[in-house]
């Protein structure tokens, strides 16, 4: 049994303190927050979950086992938290994103269809396809109900005995300041989102950004279509799930968001792309009533990878973060892994490892992870 302090109740941190419970360590969850606050970058309702990662065939089998852990964390809590609808995905060409993934798909025996854009039209209730070649289709991919998962992973690391304090926290070499306490583990986590970068500025490079989602009134029909990611247009969304509305996310990388800061109003210009895409793309929607709008944060690596490494000078100490707008779905896996590489030396990719990184196309979308001028 090892004394684990982890730092920060999003998806990571939570999925640790989870994992590390379930073994039998002494866990300690710190968060500034409650779990599954909106202010935090593992906020608000929803999430896809997807296996599809163009040709990288790590971060596909990552996400498949990670959906099998949130069916064990379902199971063993008895919350619903995974919506299996499906996810489509729309290819403009015949090579590219979408072709590299359904090759990679079949070759780990993933379920996936590749369907006409006939075939794709009647999975939607409002569809145009003009512009499109084919549709990938993951039939076992959904929506994870996002607020909800992270508040079970906390409840449940909680009944197996671990410690939630509710405090924000601060770096003091191998040990963690929070709410008047000192925290000492034989493993200090830090799985911060946002504010990772800014209390390790010397190892991690991160940007926080804010994004927008606008939901529509589709009516009745919306419930049992897919998730959807228009990957060459930099779009993604979801049918209505518990009445939230037709999700439209524009993926385009927004304007820079301090962490602490508030959360803004919604912006007109985002409104008015998200509603031309949606009359384009559904429709059906062209003149549907908005329903209500969001705003999150994205904290992004610059080359759009994870961050899980010790720290260079306290070999206790590690460093997780970078979800990238990707990271939520990959939780479980992440934490199972991690465990892995502290308890049995498994190696984990390089590329997750700190220091500087080459900007790269984003496991998003292909309008995102830009470099800054």
């Amino acid at each position: 049994m090892e004394r684990v302090v982890i730092v920060g109740a999003g998806t990571f941190g939570a999925s640790l303190a989870w994992w590390c419970a379930r073994d039998g360590d002494d866990v300690v969850l710190v968060d500034q927050f409650q779990p599954g606050d909106v202010r935090a970058t593992s906020g608000g309702e929803t999430r896809l979950i997807r296996c599809t990662h163009g040709a990288d065939a790590d971060y596909t089998r990552m996400a498949r086992r990670a959906r099998t852990l949130w069916r064990e964390l379902e199971q063993e809590s008895g919350a619903d938290l995974m919506s299996e609808c499906g996810v489509s995905w729309f290819a403009h060409r015949e090579a590219g994103w979408e072709a590299e993934s359904l090759r990679v798909l079949d070759e780990l025996g993933i379920p996936v269809h590749r369907l006409s854009v006939e075939e794709a039209a009647r999975l939607f209730p409002s569809f145009d396809g003009d512009d499109l070649e084919w549709v990938l289709h993951e039939p076992e991919a959904g929506v994870l109900r996002a607020q909800k998962a992270v508040q079970t992973l906390t409840a449940q690391a909680r009944a197996q005995g671990a410690r939630i304090l509710n405090a924000r926290a601060t770096p003091d070499g191998d040990r963690v300041r929070a709410g008047g306490e000192i925290l000492e583990g034989d493993r200090v986590v830090w799985s911060c989102g946002g504010w990772l970068a800014g209390l390790f500025p010397e190892h991690v490079t991160l940007r926080v950004t804010r994004q927008e989602l606008f939901f529509f009134d589709g009516g009745p029909a919306w419930q049992a279509a897919p998730g959807w990611v228009d990957y060459d247009r930099a779009f993604y969304g979801t049918g209505d799930l518990d009445g939230l509305g037709v999700k439209i996310a524009w993926d385009q990388e927004g304007p820079p968001l301090d962490p602490d800061a508030d959360l803004p109003g919604p912006s007109e210009h985002v409104e008015r792309i998200s509603r031309e895409y949606a009359a384009q793309r559904f429709p059906a929607l062209a003149e549907a009533l908005l329903t209500g709008s969001k705003r999150c944060r994205y904290e992004i690596s610059p080359d759009s990878h994870f961050i899980a490494a010790p720290h260079p000078e306290h070999d206790r100490v590690w460093l997780v973060g970078g979800g990238s707008g990707h990271g939520f779905k990959h939780g479980p896996a992440m934490a199972e892994r991690i465990t892995a590489a502290w308890r049995d030396g498994a190696p984990l990719p390089p590329r997750f490892a700190l220091g500087a990184r080459q900007y790269a196309a984003s496991l998003r979308s292909a309008g995102s992870n830009v470099e800054p001028n």
